[in-house]
């Protein structure tokens, strides 16, 4: 069972920036698509960017597209979400998960992705 750890969250101004994190443990890190996504004070879980087992394809949210950029190092078994420009519509505590079906890309539903890690906060002030 696969472990993921998010980190690198925090307090930012609007208009600032943050990186966070996501490690995970095991060996076929490389074979499976991440995403992240997040769930802001009182809603519901939300997409925000997913990246393919080698990072040659990348899908983001509407809402972050051309601010948030989703990478990902295989070596280190780590996914990264680079966030530019915050606003405070983008606070929220940030989860990274993997996608159950390996090699699968494309769907942006949480029920497709498992193994959830415990979530970094992000709390941007205005």
């Amino acid at each position: 069972q696969v472990q993921l750890v998010e980190s690198g969250g925090g307090l930012v101004q609007a208009g600032g920036s943050l990186r966070l994190s996501c490690a995970a443990s095991g060996r076929t890190f490389s074979s499976y698509s991440m995403g992240w996504f997040r769930q802001p004070p009182g809603k519901e879980r939300e997409f925000v960017a997913i990246i393919s087992p080698k990072g040659g394809r990348t899908r983001y949210a509407d809402s972050v597209k051309g601010r948030f950029t989703i990478s990902r190092d295989n070596a280190k078994n780590t996914v990264y979400l680079q966030m530019n420009s915050l606003n405070s519509e983008d606070t929220a505590d940030y989860y990274c998960g993997r996608r159950l079906a390996s090699g699968s890309f494309g769907s942006t539903l949480e029920v497709d992705f498992g193994s959830w890690g415990q979530g970094t906060q992000v709390t941007v002030s205005s």
